[in-house]
């Protein structure tokens, strides 16, 4: 599967196959376990007071969003291994950036879904308002983003290095 789109997820294969599993077991057994869990739960009698039914169907919602969460991350994603380190910023690289062109307030993050977020190195969408800015930009460029507050920020682009998990 091999897709270049400004809405594509880049994941590594790993990731891929991880979240495939995931989707697997919420379609499958998942489904089973919650239905009669349901099932259970309505033949105690009346479901205006049943803590149980509500509880299940509850868990049940929670899990139907994360089959359509995973269903279109999947259908969306990219597979395989960032572009070559060209200076270019992509999904799946650490990006530095630089605030203000201020070269000591600098920060390292990882351009990637949140399926792919690491524990040692923060992680940023490419659909976030940061990471869309700086997607596409080379080493040395500026990029421009919308705080929350409204007002714009600049940074600077300072590396852009493919990440090795």
């Amino acid at each position: 599967m091999t897709q270049t789109s400004e809405n594509a997820t880049w994941l590594t294969q790993e990731a891929y196959n991880k979240l495939k599993e995931e989707l697997a077991y919420l379609t499958g057994p998942a489904r089973t376990e919650i239905s009669a869990k349901i099932a259970a739960a309505r033949e105690e009698g009346d479901l205006r007071e049943n803590g149980g039914y509500h509880a299940a169907k509850e868990e049940q919602g929670k899990q139907e969003l994360r089959v359509r969460q995973l269903t279109q991350l999947l259908e969306s994603a990219q597979v395989g291994e960032p572009t070559v380190a060209d200076g270019t910023v992509a999904p799946g690289m650490v990006v530095t950036i630089a605030f203000d062109g201020d070269e000591d307030d600098t920060l390292s993050f990882l351009l990637a879904s949140r399926e792919y977020a690491s524990t040692d190195i923060e992680t940023y969408s490419p659909q976030s308002p940061l990471g869309s800015a700086a997607v596409g930009k080379k080493v040395g460029d500026d990029a421009e983003y919308e705080l929350p507050n409204g007002k714009t920020a600049s940074v600077k682009i300072l590396k852009a290095v493919p990440y090795n998990g």
